[in-house]
Order: C-alpha cells, then structure tokens, then sequence
C-alpha cells in the first residue's frame, strides 16, 4: 500500500467536504469486504492517495468524487480478496474476521491498546446485521467478485449495472453473483435473536465456564455446536475446529481450569452482539463472538491473534 495520504492538506480545494464525509462509508465498506479493520484503513488510505494524486483538473471533471471514491475502494478490495485466498494456504490455523468493539470502546486499529485516544468517528464502522460475526464468517466463503456483487448490491444498494463496472462483469451476471451470495447467506446464518436474550444467554455461558460446570455448559450449546479459535500462530490455541456440545464443553472446561485464577470473563458487545473477552494477568488476550439460534450457542469464535485484537481498549 502506498504511503498514507492526509486528505485536507490543501485547504483551498473545493470538494474537501465531499470527499473527506466519504471517509467512514469506505470504511464500512473495507471492512464487510475484507473482514479486517486494518487492511479497510489501508483500502482507505489507497483511495485517498489515487485521489489526491490526480491533478485539480482531473478532480474537477469527476461528477460524483464520492461514487468514484467508493469505486476505486471497492476494485481494490476485490483485487485484496484475489490475493487473500493464496495468503490464507500459510496461515496457521483458521482465520476469523477481525473482532469489533462497543463503539465507545473504539481505539484506531493501528495505535495498539492502552492509553491511546479514541479513533475520530468518521472511522469507526456501523455496526448493523452485515458485520454480526455470523455474516462475515459466511462472506469470507464467497468468490470475491460474489462478495463484492453482494455487499455493494444488498449492504449498500448500489445497482447492477454501477456493479458491473466494479467487477467486470455484465449487470445480469452481477444479479445471478448477489442472488448466489444470499442463498448463502440463508442456509448457513440464523438471523439474529433479540439483543438482551442473547446477552443473557452468554451471561449464563460465562458463569458455567467459570463454575467449569460441563453440564451446564452442554446445555447451552447447540448439539451440533461447533467452536473456532485463531491464533494465527502467534497465540496458543486449539487448530482445528471443536464439534459437538459435549467436546466444547470439556474443552472449554480444561481451558478454565488450566487458566486458574490467571483469566476473568467479561461481558461486552462484539460486532454488534453480545459476547466475551477474557483478560490474562490483566491483559486482553481473546474475543469470543457467538452466534446463538432460539436458546443455543450454534457457534463460538475465539479469536486470539493479537494482531486482530488492536482495536480493542478494555478497563
């Protein structure tokens, strides 16, 4: 990526406003695309540059700086996606989507945890169903040009025949890419429960876990749950995903016990949704994300790169 470009170095130019505002829906769109907040900064700031590397007059006969902004964004994310997939053979056990905190809790991606101050609004990523953990692990299955198809279409309401131009593909190909993602999207993601329903329940995961109480934790797992963890190779963790309630629950029972007194749970809001992060010695070590269909976790995703964790400020 090229170096970062600061928009707004040049007072006098006319358009400032309009392309600055456009500053966070790039985000948002980086992120649903990339499932990580870093590499959506680096979209960003790639943008930003190709702007800002043309000339006044080049600037002047864009009718719409905000739609080519997004269009740039979105052919470089799906030339990221492209490459992802080679990068994806190396790297040590399962990739999970970059963890969200509760807005309020936000911190710049880039400036590491502690002490640091709150990212400007305008980068922070709203937080709807299209970001819930659940939706992103289902958009990471996709080819990119269906991912790109979907999210610009269904997410952000853009046309098929703008999309078109995006991926290179004609308007009716686009459709069949969107119509292919959502059938998907339908079979593997239950819709999200109410809020305080499912905070309960992960309120009663917490205390089971803690109790290490394999009953209690069997109960509220989904027969066929499974659980996820990434550590990238750079935190201990299990590699292969866990399958069955009975599995999970020993499991997550021995981790409670090898953790001892060194680990505590805390409840928080993790892409939208209720979830866990649990802090060793004092230090934020893993973000569970779950995603509960009626009364049972279907699954669980612990994601313990710290390198997907620097996002994350946790008193």
């Amino acid at each position: 990526m090229t170096t970062r470009a600061e928009p707004g170095d040049d007072q006098s130019d006319p358009g400032l406003s309009e392309i600055t505002s456009e500053r966070r829906r790039l985000i948002n769109l980086g992120y649903r695309l990339l499932g990580s907040l870093a590499d959506a900064e680096d979209v960003v700031q790639e943008t930003y540059a190709r702007w800002y590397s043309m000339s006044a007059r080049e600037q002047q006969a864009i009718e719409s700086p905000g739609a080519w902004l997004m269009t740039v964004a979105s052919r470089i994310c799906l030339n990221l996606l492209g490459s992802a997939r080679a990068r994806r053979e190396t790297y040590v056990g399962d990739w999970i989507p970059e963890p969200l905190p509760e807005p309020t809790e936000w911190i710049n991606g880039r400036s590491g945890a502690g002490g640091a101050a709150p990212a400007d609004p305008a980068d922070r990523v709203t937080l709807d169903e299209s970001v819930a953990m659940a939706f992103l692990v289902v958009l990471d299955t996709m080819t990119p040009a269906e991912r790109v198809a979907f999210v610009l279409h269904d997410v952000f309401r853009y046309p098929f025949g703008e999309i078109a131009e995006i991926v290179g593909r004609t308007p009716a190909a686009c459709r069949q890419l969107a119509s292919s993602a959502r059938r998907r999207i339908r079979t593997a993601h239950s819709p999200a429960g109410p809020s305080a329903g499912q905070a309960g329940i992960v309120r009663q995961f917490r205390t089971a876990w803690e109790a290490k109480d394999i009953d209690a934790l069997i109960s509220l797992l989904d027969p066929d749950a499974v659980a996820t963890a990434d550590g990238g190779g750079l935190a201990v963790t299990h590699l292969h995903p866990i399958v069955g309630r009975e599995q999970i629950a020993r499991a997550y029972a021995e981790i409670a016990r090898v953790s001892g007194d060194h680990t505590t749970f805390l409840e928080c809001t993790v892409n939208g949704l209720p979830g866990l992060v649990a802090r060793q010695d004092g230090n934020l070590s893993t973000v569970f994300a779950f995603e509960i269909a009626g009364d049972r976790i279907r699954h669980i995703w612990a994601v313990r790169n710290p390198e997907k964790l620097r996002s994350w400020r946790i008193s």
